[in-house]
């Protein structure tokens, strides 16, 4: 099944962003990435998204000391405080972009299960039976997410797919400190492709700009 890519750049963002700058980076990656991106990512504190279809009030309810922002992709509430946050992005030309969703969610989480071993984790594939409609992304095992032993919830994303190709944003439960999350970004890279190379994108384009400005709009994070 490994690797997937023949290249990947993975991008390990040691800057603390607040929700619109993180969703903004992002969907800007996902707009301009000319070949797989990994990017590994931090937040600003007392920062959680919810989903795309993610109502607003329940977000509120569960969790009333974080702000808000609203992602692009679908999936639960995450509270970020606690979780080593990552997207992919994957262009249109590689096959991924164009598998079916319970497929590409398989094969990435699939990766992961390839990782969090090496870190002492005992994890498989979820196949939908723990399923609660929970709201709370780690309180809702969905099937091809990563669970533990137990049943409980290791890992779950979010996807969405335009013309440009697939945006995958992905959380695992319990953030580790930033060299540990360098090295799972790194162990994740190494499996999903056969070769990469760190990067650092310039951060100039008018269009991140305008992204961050949509993704701090209250009627954005209000919709639903």
């Amino acid at each position: 099944m490994f690797p997937v890519f023949q290249s990947l750049l993975c991008w390990c963002d040691d800057v603390e962003r607040g929700g619109p700058e993180n969703m903004a980076v992002d969907e800007w990656l996902h707009e301009t990435a000319l070949q797989p991106v990994l990017r590994v990512y931090r937040w600003q504190p007392g920062w959680g998204s919810l989903g795309y279809f993610g109502a607003l009030a329940e977000a509120r309810n569960s969790f009333p000391e974080l702000s808000w922002v609203r992602r692009w992709t679908g999936g639960g509430t995450v509270d970020h405080r606690v979780d080593w946050t990552y997207t992919l992005v994957v262009p249109t030309e590689e096959e991924l972009a164009t598998a079916r969703g319970a497929e590409s969610y398989r094969v990435i989480h699939a990766a992961l299960a390839e990782v969090l071993p090496q870190e002492g984790w005992n994890v498989r594939l979820a196949d939908g039976s723990l399923e609660t409609g929970a709201a709370s992304c780690f309180e809702n095992p969905v099937c091809h997410d990563l669970v533990d032993e137990a049943g409980r919830k290791i890992a779950g994303a979010g996807q969405r797919r335009t013309r440009n190709g697939l945006l995958h944003q992905g959380s695992v439960s319990g953030g580790p400190d930033w060299a540990d999350a360098v090295i799972r970004a790194e162990r994740l890279s190494e499996v999903l492709s056969e070769r990469w190379d760190m990067f650092h994108p310039l951060l100039s384009d008018g269009l991140l700009e305008m992204r961050v400005r949509h993704y701090a709009d209250a009627k954005w994070t209000a919709r639903r």
